[in-house]
């Protein structure tokens, strides 16, 4: 079965209703090696490269199949303007999926980080 065939429905829908041609390499290997195997992960690539989904398409796709109880991913970046980015991206591709998304750093009311 092909990689596409394996992501979550939500992120299958995503992906045609914004018309990706294809899935990066990157994206495609990062899927095997977390679908197929227990190894961990290092993603290396350039700038708008793939890299978020490549890491979240397939986590994701475990975290729906899976619901976590309590945080399911969490993701720490070393730039707030990285977050915010990451997190518009992520809400989009979460939204027809019932998995939360809450973004964190040091400019956030603290009422915000308490309530997501």
């Amino acid at each position: 079965m092909d990689v596409f065939n394996r992501l979550a429905p939500f992120i299958q829908d995503f992906i045609y209703e914004n018309k990706w041609e294809e899935l990066h390499g990157n994206q495609v290997a990062a899927c095997q090696v977390i679908f197929d195997s227990d190894d961990n992960l290092l993603l290396s690539s350039g700038t708008a490269s793939g890299k978020t989904e490549a890491a979240f398409l397939p986590v994701l796709t475990h975290l729906y199949e899976k619901p976590a109880r309590s945080v399911g991913v969490m993701y720490i970046s070393p730039l707030k303007a990285l977050i915010n980015d990451q997190f518009k991206r992520l809400e989009q591709l979460l939204l027809d999926s019932n998995i939360p998304v809450t973004k964190w750093h040091g400019d956030m009311h603290p009422w915000t980080r308490r309530t997501g």
